[in-house]
């Protein structure tokens, strides 16, 4: 049985605590505590006139925080680093030589509507173009996802092309966030996967897992163990802070089933450019069962420039990573450069 306590926290169904996430950048200051005339001038007070909600900069990037994700800001702390991802900045309106709105090189990369092939033996699916949160250094917040819808019936584009590579042993599922399909729609996927031989390995990629712990229910992971092979799943977690008894307990139960957990983070001004923060991270993401795998340099997206670091400080803050970790808790520094056959390493 699912343990109680993942249920416990705020909204039980996870639909309904999404349609209750923050959209409105006045809300969730007033709820964490925060006078919004003490923020840092650079901070957007743009709102949509004919909604009340908060645009953001951009207005095709608006904010959006879950309330359990909410809750894990130090009350009336302006400069808190959970805050620093969501809270949209007008910084984010301006235009910087070297960021471009697809800094990685997806659209050029896309054969099929939604289906991603740059790397040899795997590809992969933008599911949604939605997401829980959106953070505000997010390298898709310009993907065109009108365009990439995924046609994943039996008979549809995705899987006639799955079915002619052979060679493509994994389907990683991202979006936005996959996990915001329901488990009926999951589990039409994962059937359908299933009848491609070849398909052995299937990986999520979920910022979801943790910032709204009441998406592990025991459907979901019934539906998970539909698929045939083995499944992956990896965690987006970029600060200690946002590992609580709450999504500690959906992961264990996730480990306990046997799916492998995996954590990818991204390397970010003033959230965790600290070797000690992310020292920390690794530690308590093994207590929560998940291992350490990638420490992304930012994917210089338009509207996230002020988020980066120079790559003498990444690799200075890495080399003492690397000093005060032991190897299997040490994730691998790397940056995603577009047409490169897989992600570059930046310290040998």
């Amino acid at each position: 049985m699912t343990p109680a306590k993942v249920f416990e926290f705020q909204t039980p169904d996870w639909k309904l605590a999404i349609a209750e996430s923050f959209r409105n950048q006045g809300e969730l200051l007033e709820f964490c505590e925060i006078d919004s005339s003490g923020l840092d001038l650079n901070r957007s007070e743009k709102v949509r006139p004919e909604t009340g909600r908060e645009a953001g900069p951009g207005h095709d990037f608006p904010l959006r925080v879950t309330r359990y994700f909410a809750s894990l800001i130090e009350k009336g702390n302006a400069l808190d680093p959970l805050l620093l991802q969501v809270l949209p900045d007008a910084r984010e309106l301006e235009t910087i030589e070297g960021y471009s709105r697809d800094p990685v090189g997806d659209r050029r990369s896309m054969p099929v509507a939604g289906l991603i092939h740059k790397y040899h033996g795997r590809v992969l699916l933008t599911l949604t173009g939605a997401c829980p949160i959106h953070c505000r250094y997010c390298f898709r917040r310009h993907f065109p996802y009108q365009e990439a819808t995924v046609d994943y019936n039996t008979d549809g584009e995705v899987m006639k092309y799955l079915s002619r590579h052979k060679e493509i042993r994994e389907v990683i599922l991202s979006g936005g966030d996959p996990l915001m399909l329901s488990d009926q729609k999951l589990a039409k996927l994962i059937v359908n996967l299933n009848q491609v031989a070849h398909i052995r390995l299937l990986r999520i990629h979920s910022r979801l897992l943790s910032v709204l712990p009441q998406r592990v229910t025991e459907t979901f992971i019934e539906t998970l163990k539909q698929f045939n092979g083995k499944i992956i799943l990896v965690t987006h977690i970029n600060h200690p802070h946002e590992i609580t008894e709450f999504n500690r307990s959906a992961f264990q139960l996730l480990s306990q089933q046997g799916f492998t957990l995996l954590n990818q983070a991204v390397l970010l001004k003033q959230i965790n450019n600290s070797a000690q923060t992310l020292v920390d991270l690794s530690y308590k993401l093994f207590a929560a069962h998940i291992m350490p795998y990638y420490l992304h340099r930012l994917d210089k997206v338009q509207g996230a420039a002020h988020f980066d670091l120079p790559a003498k400080e990444s690799h200075r803050i890495y080399r003492k990573m690397r000093s005060r970790l032991p190897g299997y808790l040490l994730p691998e520094l790397v940056e995603e450069i577009a047409g490169r056959p897989s992600k570059t390493r930046c310290i040998q």
